[in-house]
């Protein structure tokens, strides 16, 4: 194996260990194709022992950077869907040091019971509110996104991810908003 195709390999394998598992296609000597549960920590040092190359080290590192960043938390309940009336809000123009809010409404679009798990802003100045029960198939729901500024300038966008029992289990909204200096 030469040098490149070890690189890209490392960076593969580094890419999967951001999801919680996956399987590994084998091929048995008929020919036919199975499947292999591994885990990513088995992939990672099933790799790292193939390759074994003292000047990976710093691959290495960033495997293990890899490994150690914040992923989301696995789904609770059986997997379901969800359809939002609109995924993106702009404010348009508002003023510095005020409170914005938008209602994000939902519905359960599976056939099982919707359950989010958590919702995020990207930053402290978009809070969301969310239902912390479980959502019925058919049932909806809103997500309350509050927004302020504080002193803010120029044209901003912001996020709030949603973490549910969907596939994908992130689900991202978005707002934004021309903030405009409040002169005094």
């Amino acid at each position: 194996m030469n040098e490149q195709t070890k690189n890209y390999l490392l960076i593969g394998v580094a890419a999967l260990t951001v999801v919680n598992s996956f399987f590994i296609f084998t091929m048995d000597k008929g020919g036919r194709v199975i499947d292999t549960p591994k885990t990513n920590t088995a992939i990672v040092e099933s790799t790292l022992q193939q390759t074994q190359q003292p000047q990976q080290a710093s691959t290495t590192l960033d495997l293990n950077q890899t490994k150690n960043q914040e992923v989301a938390p696995a789904p609770v309940g059986p997997p379901t869907s969800i359809g939002f009336a609109q995924m993106e809000h702009d404010f348009g123009t508002i003023d510095q040091n005020t409170e914005n809010t938008h209602v994000f409404s939902f519905t359960n679009t599976g056939q099982e019971p919707l359950i989010i798990q958590d919702a995020k802003g990207s930053c402290g100045c978009t809070v969301p509110k969310y239902p912390k029960n479980p959502l019925a198939p058919g049932e909806t729901g809103e997500i309350e996104v509050v927004y302020k500024p504080g002193t803010q300038k120029g044209n901003q966008m912001k996020t709030v991810t949603l973490v549910a029992n969907t596939q994908p289990t992130q689900t991202v909204l978005k707002i934004s908003a021309m903030v405009e200096e409040v002169k005094s």
